[in-house]
C-alpha cells in the first residue's frame, strides 16, 4: 500500500472526527492494523477484523478522501435527487454542472442511500458537500451529514427552511401573486387553483400568493377552487375533471408547475373546451414542456438553471469553511405570457 492510499494515521483530524490512531488504542492494535483493516486487507486475523469493525462503526470513523483524489479536483460535490428525471430537475442540473464547469469543480449524480453509512461514504469517496435537490430532509439525515461533517445545500426544500439548513429557492409567493393577478386582469374572476403537496413549502407560498391577489381583487374562492395534490401530468388531469364537473366551474386556473397545467388543457380538450377561448390556464416553472406546449404556456419562470448555480457556487463556499451571508437565498420568479390565456 502506498502513502497515496493510506488514510491519514497521523495529520490534524476534523472536529469531531475519529483518528485511526483513536480506533487502534480502542481496539488494542497497532495503527498499521486499523488501517489495513479500512482498506480491506486480508492478512488480519477475523477476530481482530470484527472488532476493529465494530469501533469503526461506533464511533462513526470516515476515511479521509485519498491525495490523489484531491489533487485532481478541486472539489466533488455530490448532488442528490429523489422521484424521476423530469424537465425541472434537468434544467436545475443544468445550472449545477454548468457553474461546476465554470469554476473546474466536478460533480456526481446519485439517488439518496438508505445505507446507514451513507454520508460517511460520500466523504470516504472524495466529496466535499452535498446538493439535495427538492429533498424532504429528516433530522436523521441531518444527523448522518453532520457527524460525516459534510455540508449540505437543499435546493428548492419542499418544506420550511431549518435555521441550520442552506437553501436555495424562488419567490414563490410573488409568483403566485402575479399569475393570479394576470387572470383578473383579463376579467376571470372563477379562478381555480391546481397545486402540489399541501405540505411542500413551495406550494403554499404560491397557494397564499393566489389567495392574496383574489383577496385584494375582492374575487370570491369557492368551496372546492383550491386542489392540493402532486407535481404531475396525472394530477392535471384528474384535478381539472374535478373542477369541470362543479356546478360553476372556473373560467380560468392556476396550476402549480407546468405539468399540472399541461394535464389541465388535456382534460379540457378532451371535453371539447379550447384553451385560452374557453379555459385559461397558467403554469409554474417554465420548462421546456411550457415553450413547447399546444398552445403556449403562459407560467411563471423559476431560474432554475440560476438556482442550481447558486447552490454549486454555496456548496465549494460550505465545503472551503467559508461562512455565508444567509441561509436561505431567493431568486426572484417572472410572469411569462404565452397564449394559453386571454380575456374571459
Amino acid at each position: 500500500m502506498t502513502s497515496a492510499d493510506r488514510p491519514s494515521e497521523t495529520g490534524p483530524a476534523s472536529p469531531g472526527r475519529t483518528t485511526l490512531a483513536a480506533v487502534a488504542r480502542l481496539a488494542g492494535v497497532s495503527v498499521a492494523t486499523v488501517s489495513k483493516v479500512v482498506n480491506g486487507r486480508s492478512d488480519v486475523a477475523p477476530q481482530t477484523r470484527s472488532r476493529v469493525q465494530e469501533l469503526l462503526r461506533q464511533h462513526d470513523y470516515v476515511a479521509p478522501a485519498p491525495r490523489h483524489v484531491e489533487a485532481a479536483n478541486r472539489a466533488t460535490i455530490e448532488v442528490q435527487f429523489g422521484g424521476v428525471l423530469n424537465p425541472y430537475v434537468a434544467e436545475a442540473l443544468e445550472g449545477i454542472v454548468d457553474a461546476a464547469a465554470e469554476l473546474s469543480v466536478s460533480v456526481t449524480v446519485s439517488k439518496p442511500d438508505r445505507d446507514p453509512n451513507w454520508a460517511r461514504d460520500l466523504v470516504s469517496a472524495g466529496r466535499r458537500a452535498l446538493i439535495a435537490v427538492t429533498s424532504v430532509y429528516t433530522a436523521e439525515f441531518l444527523n448522518a451529514l453532520t457527524r460525516a461533517g459534510l455540508p449540505l445545500v437543499v435546493l428548492d426544500p419542499l418544506h420550511l427552511p431549518h435555521s441550520e439548513v442552506n437553501s436555495v429557492g424562488s419567490t414563490n409567493f410573488a409568483g403566485g401573486f402575479a399569475a393570479t393577478q394576470h387572470l383578473l386582469s383579463l376579467g376571470h374572476r372563477r379562478i381555480a387553483y391546481l397545486g402540489g403537496p399541501a405540505i411542500a413549502a413551495c406550494d403554499q407560498a404560491r397557494v397564499h400568493g393566489y389567495r392574496a391577489a383574489m383577496e385584494a381583487a375582492r374575487a370570491p374562492v369557492p368551496r372546492g377552487y383550491v386542489r392540493p395534490g402532486e407535481f404531475s401530468f396525472q394530477n392535471g388531469l384528474a384535478g381539472a375533471a374535478a373542477l369541470l364537473d362543479l356546478a360553476e366551474p372556473p373560467t380560468a386556473v392556476f396550476a402549480g408547475n407546468d405539468d399540472i397545467a399541461l394535464g389541465v388543457i388535456e382534460t379540457a380538450r378532451g371535453r371539447g373546451l379550447r384553451t385560452p377561448e374557453d379555459l385559461s390556464v397558467v403554469g409554474f416553472d417554465d420548462t421546456i414542456l411550457a415553450r413547447t406546449a399546444s398552445p403556449p404556456l403562459t407560467t411563471v419562470r423559476q431560474p432554475l438553471r440560476e438556482m442550481g448555480g447558486v447552490a454549486l457556487r454555496t456548496a465549494i463556499r460550505l465545503a472551503d469553511g467559508e461562512k455565508v451571508e444567509s441561509h436561505h437565498i431567493e431568486l426572484a420568479t417572472e410572469l411569462v405570457v404565452r397564449a394559453s390565456t386571454a380575456p374571459v
